[in-house]
């Protein structure tokens, strides 16, 4: 919000709430620029607003976002993030000694890309109904003024909702808890480190996938073999601080010069590793919104 002076009283309430926004028109609309479209959108029907007419500024400003995301749902102007070979991943990275935003908390191990997928099976009603009530506790009358639908209406749109997210969440391979996936990483981070073949093979899915995001393209490996073979490129770029991205494991690293060096990304399920992602690319590390180095 360029334009708001610093002291302006109404800028301050509105940056007090920016955040939860961002949170909520992410998880409806699965990108972060149209996410911050829908708040820039809502600053600016705020200032055209007489404030004194606003009860509860945060309800006011969640219904705003709701129906601007709702809108942009229903019309499919939803932006494509960029052509398919340079697309990056949506990616919450927060250090694991870090306090976790309000909103991640409230997801749990859901956050991010796996829960977006899920949302995906959702109409534009169901997935705002199923946002604003299950994930940030918006009362049911709250979103049926949105939607243009009784509070009864809304809550049954809701209970649809979260019906439809368990089966398909039922559907996906069993997680593992948080404290299991770390350890099964330690373990492989462990192994690799060492170059012990056979640990390795133990932690790893048959059917794993090993993605490489370099300064000279994007390279996959699949399979336990062949990934157990080159774990090392993920050993050596794990010399970092442990972090949670998108609810799951991961080690960022930075250069001594501050800049992010590597970010690694675990998916673990079953107890097994099935699936390790590792950016290596600068260009790509300097367009993220990563944590700054500890």
């Amino acid at each position: 919000m360029s334009d708001a002076h610093p002291t302006d009283p109404i800028a301050d309430a509105f940056e007090s709430h920016r955040e939860r926004l961002r949170g909520v028109a992410y998880r409806v609309l699965g990108s972060h620029a149209d996410a911050e479209d829908a708040v820039q959108e809502a600053w600016l029907r705020l200032s055209r607003q007489d404030t004194g007419t606003i009860d509860n500024l945060g309800g006011w400003l969640t219904t705003v976002v709701g129906r601007i995301s709702l809108d942009v749902l229903r019309s499919g102007r939803t932006r494509p993030e960029v052509t398919l070979d340079d697309r990056l991943p949506e990616y919450t990275v927060t250090l694991d000694d870090a306090p976790a935003p309000d909103d991640l908390v409230a997801l749990g191990d859901s956050v991010g890309l796996a829960l977006l997928t899920v949302l995906d099976s959702l109409r534009p009603d169901e997935r705002l109904a199923f946002v604003l009530h299950d994930v940030f506790a918006v009362p049911h009358g709250e979103i049926g003024t949105i939607l243009g639908k009784s509070a009864d209406a809304t809550k049954m749109l809701t209970s649809r909702a979260r019906k439809k997210v368990r089966n398909v969440q039922a559907a996906q391979p069993q997680a593992s808890t948080g404290r299991q996936r770390r350890e099964v990483v330690q373990a492989f981070l462990a192994a690799a480190g060492k170059g012990q073949f056979e640990q390795l093979l133990e932690v790893l899915h048959p059917d794993v996938k090993f993605t490489v995001d370099a300064p000279d393209g994007q390279f996959v490996v699949l399979g336990a073999t062949e990934v157990a073979g080159r774990a090392r490129i993920a050993g050596s770029a794990a010399r970092g601080h442990l972090a949670t991205v998108n609810g799951r494991p991961g080690i960022i690293s930075w250069t001594r010069e501050g800049t992010p060096f590597s970010l690694l990304v675990f998916t673990v399920a079953d107890g097994l590793i099935t699936e390790v992602t590792a950016v290596v690319d600068p260009a790509r590390l300097a367009l993220m919104d990563l944590p700054e180095p500890v």
